[in-house]
């Protein structure tokens, strides 16, 4: 037995705190009957509405993708350009991203159907590791990479401390290569930290999220989760 916003949010409908509201608003059903009571738990072979449309009790499934850059961190766009969704043809679940890449950035993202899995990571209070490998134009100071790791302001507020890298530099080109691990999700985040310092992203790549990270994949594969990375992450989002 599971709590109905549980089973609700891993089905891929809404996250479990929108399922708890629209359980208190009287728009899910259970056996037909409607259910406003949070403590209700639910069997496998129980009937759930959400809206008059039962819901899909899918078995939860979890890969790491290697996006490519030119493709949308979405399920559909209206402009019809690629979307991360298209390159799990063979997969019969409704997949999501777990947060999003921008569209000229490539690197690790997660894809699962369990949309209460999915809410706990991208919950701003649990502090998951993202590291990035950015191409940058020109070559920052000692002094500025200090400045990027203790927090950069931003036009929505300073952003938190972050661990700094030169990996390599170009004097010729006047390019440098930088990793940067932060744990904040902020739209664009990495491109406008380096932005604010005058060093605009060439290229950028999410090499690292959490314990995970890209290698034995080419852009555009993916491999599922073990069940031990899913409780792994689980327990990073937590602890």
């Amino acid at each position: 037995m599971e709590r109905l916003q549980k089973v609700i949010a891993q089905a891929g409908v809404t996250s479990r705190r929108k399922a708890e509201k629209l359980i208190q608003d009287g728009q899910v059903k259970v056996n037909g009957e409607t259910i406003t009571e949070l403590g209700t738990k639910v069997s496998p072979s129980d009937e759930i509405e959400v809206n008059g449309v039962p819901i899909d009790k899918e078995e939860p499934v979890y890969f790491l993708f290697y996006k490519p850059t030119g493709v949308i961190s979405s399920v559909n766009d209206e402009k019809g350009r690629k979307v991360v969704t298209d390159f799990f043809p063979e997969i019969e679940q409704r997949l999501f991203p777990v947060g999003r890449l921008d569209y000229d950035t490539s690197g690790l993202i997660i894809m699962t159907n369990d949309g209460d899995f999915a809410n706990v990571l991208m919950h701003p209070k649990f502090e998951i590791d993202k590291r990035y490998i950015a191409k940058v134009k020109g070559i920052p100071s000692k002094r500025e990479l200090r400045n990027l790791a203790h927090g950069i302001e931003l036009d929505d507020g300073k952003t938190a401390p972050a661990k700094v890298k030169l990996k390599s530099l170009d004097k010729k080109k006047q390019t440098a290569i930088i990793e940067l691990t932060i744990h904040e999700g902020r739209n664009r985040q990495v491109r406008r930290m380096f932005e604010a310092l005058g060093y605009p992203v060439e290229k950028l790549k999410r090499e690292g999220y959490g314990y995970l990270d890209l290698k034995g994949l080419n852009a555009g594969e993916h491999r599922p989760l073990t069940p031990h990375e899913v409780k792994q992450l689980r327990n990073l989002a937590v602890t």
